[in-house]
């Protein structure tokens, strides 16, 4: 969100704003990792971290392709992920790192729906379509959601049943070759 507030200053005041207060929500929730990390006896650092979300964000060349990435894409995913670390949380018995991701992915509602309404005003409709293109490449659809998908925290985020639909039956086309025709023979 900080990146975004950098690269794109010239963005509406109140686009701007909102990623100021999601910037704020991160720092609390990193926060929130960071107390349980230090609880469990380790700290930040002690475990390697993957650079693919940060090698992706600032490929976004504008504001629509960013919140389509950071907001529909990575946080609405995290509606998903959080459930299911949750579980995995609980399965070793630790209740309160369950707790957190619970606490976490109720939050993150509030800003996939920051994103999906700038999405809307920006581009005059919340189209499945119209979103997966402003994805930059690699990105798709295909690693933008978790399975099974948060139905029910998506739409509360904006994201329409069409959108949710299209998003769960969305398979990649295969690289280098197109899928060939039915023939007009089959059903």
């Amino acid at each position: 969100m900080c990146w975004a507030l950098l690269s794109f200053s010239d963005a509406e005041p109140d686009f701007r704003k909102g990623l100021l207060g999601i910037c704020l929500d991160e720092i609390r929730h990193m926060n929130l990792y960071r107390e349980h990390i230090e609880r469990l006896g380790c700290k930040i650092g002690d475990f390697g971290v993957r650079e693919w979300f940060w090698k992706r964000v600032p490929s976004c060349p504008d504001k629509l392709a960013f919140v389509s990435v950071m907001g529909m894409g990575l946080e609405a995913a995290n509606l998903e992920y959080a459930g299911d670390f949750a579980a995995r949380f609980r399965s070793v018995g630790d209740e309160q790192g369950a707790r957190i991701q619970e606490r976490i992915a109720k939050e993150e509602i509030a800003h996939v729906a920051f994103a999906t309404r700038w999405f809307a005003r920006w581009t005059g409709g919340c189209e499945f379509e119209t979103w997966a293109a402003a994805l930059p490449p690699p990105l798709s659809p295909w690693v933008m959601h978790g399975n099974p998908l948060a139905e029910n925290a998506r739409k509360k985020a904006g994201m329409s049943a069409e959108f949710i639909h299209a998003l769960a039956s969305y398979v990649p086309e295969p690289k280098g070759r197109k899928l060939p025709e039915p023939s007009p023979n089959e059903p």
